[in-house]
């Protein structure tokens, strides 16, 4: 893999006779909207299978992927043009391997609404161990609130790629957001605690999922020492049957750190309770907050520098986001709002702005600049958008060999960003259960 940063003058063919590939490979690689229109500074992903196979007529996936003794998971993810379907035809050239990922198998989580576009969903469930299916919350009786819209059908899916899906169980309440006095209430109650347990696991049963991952945000410190208990009691009901508890922590750097984000989440009591846990390593860069990327390195290497005092780090996922930022300047306090929008789009804003992509080394994420005519306050406006690629990508996921993590989770695969898996494929051996 060579991840190749655009310079003025350069096209996709002068890229691909460069680097010794071809520009059919580039495009269809990094899924370009419009090839011909490429902004300097934007990375690309440059692949060099060592092997493919040209598909003839009556030939099926299944038995081109016996032919070459692997799996069928394995030509998705070498052909994400594939979307995750058994479709090919006489003359497609197929990627059967590539050089092996340097860096070892890890195991991966995707967080999906039940919402989320099916060729989406497809195309990535081939990268994914887990699939954590958002949200149940709950009533302050203990019942729970099934995701809007149903499970089943993401829960289906998920297995047709072995992708082992995940209940997700969370503090969010009857109006659909996180709830500190909900947490604490159903934390605190033993009889609430032990009829949210005994109908989350009955959903797991009757659904088909294959364990829960657990996200209880704004904790109050009082119910701080009971969450861990709970989750204790989860895991020894979960365990008993065969599935496995993984659940989410606020991204501390100290034990004692302030905030009710924070408060609630004992880092060493909730690594000790569950099989895993979820760094939520992102949004430093947010909707109401200063323009910052989304997760710079630094910030997400001193997380993970505290966390693996607290859990042993074969415990521990890095949280990844997907997802980017545009602010309007100036930025003020308590009035700007960043609008969201996917990598991809941020990309393609900055062809169309004529942006010159810039790169912050420190944060390890790219970001640009454009002006737009505001005819309301008759002046130009400055943005400032925070997005990331495949440099930033890179960093990000290096980040869990270097420091023996178990792997990742992202946040969220709702939008098809092919940069994140390219990369991914690239350096890692996905695990399938």
């Amino acid at each position: 893999m060579i991840i190749y940063t655009v310079q003025s003058g350069d096209s996709v063919y002068s890229i691909a006779r460069k680097n010794g590939t071809t520009p059919s490979r580039i495009i269809i690689d990094n899924n370009l909207e419009n090839p011909g229109r490429l902004s300097v500074g934007q990375s690309l992903v440059l692949l060099y299978p060592t092997q493919t196979h040209t598909v003839r007529g009556g030939e099926t996936l299944s038995a081109i992927a016996r032919m070459y003794g692997v799996s069928v998971d394995t030509l998705w993810r070498n052909n994400p043009a594939l979307a995750g379907g058994m479709y090919i035809y006489p003359g497609q050239t197929l990627n059967i391997a590539y050089e092996k990922p340097p860096l070892g198998r890890i195991i991966t989580d995707g967080y999906a609404y039940p919402y989320i576009d099916r060729e989406v969903l497809r195309t990535s469930l081939p990268y994914l161990t887990y699939l954590s299916v958002f949200a149940y919350g709950m009533e302050e009786d203990g019942t729970l609130i099934p995701p809007v819209g149903g499970d089943e059908e993401l829960i289906a899916i998920a297995r047709e790629y072995s992708t082992v899906p995940l209940m997700m169980l969370t503090s969010l309440g009857a109006d659909g957001n996180f709830s500190n006095e909900l947490a604490a209430r159903i934390l605190t109650d033993e009889t609430l605690r032990e009829r949210v347990l005994e109908n989350t696991l009955q959903t797991v049963r009757d659904k088909g999922y294959g364990g829960v991952n657990v996200d209880f945000e704004f904790i109050p410190p009082e119910a701080a020492d009971v969450y861990p208990v709970f989750l204790a009691e989860m895991r020894e009901a979960l365990d008993a049957e065969g599935y496995i508890l993984m659940t989410s922590l606020a991204p501390k750097t100290s034990a004692n750190q302030r905030g009710l984000l924070y408060e609630g989440h004992n880092y060493p009591a909730i690594g000790e309770a569950a099989n895993y846990a979820l760094l939520m390593t992102y949004e430093w860069g947010y909707t109401y907050g200063p323009p910052l990327a989304v997760s710079p390195l630094p910030e997400m290497q001193r997380v993970v520098d505290y966390a693996v005092t607290e859990i042993p780090p074969e415990k521990l996922l890095l949280g990844i986001p997907n997802y980017a930022y545009n602010w309007t300047l100036p930025y003020v306090k308590g009035e700007s709002r960043a609008e969201p929008l996917s990598n991809v789009a941020a990309v393609n804003l900055a062809a169309e702005k004529h942006a010159e992509i810039q790169f912050d080394e420190r944060a390890q994420t790219p970001f640009f600049r454009y002006y737009v005519y505001s005819p309301q306050k008759k002046r130009q406006e400055e943005h400032v958008v925070w997005f990331d690629d495949a440099r930033s990508m890179d960093a990000k996921l290096r980040l869990v060999r270097q420091n023996g993590l178990a792997g990742i989770g992202i946040w969220h695969i709702m939008r098809y960003f092919p940069q994140l898996w390219l990369v991914l494929n690239s350096l890692y051996e996905i695990e399938k259960r």
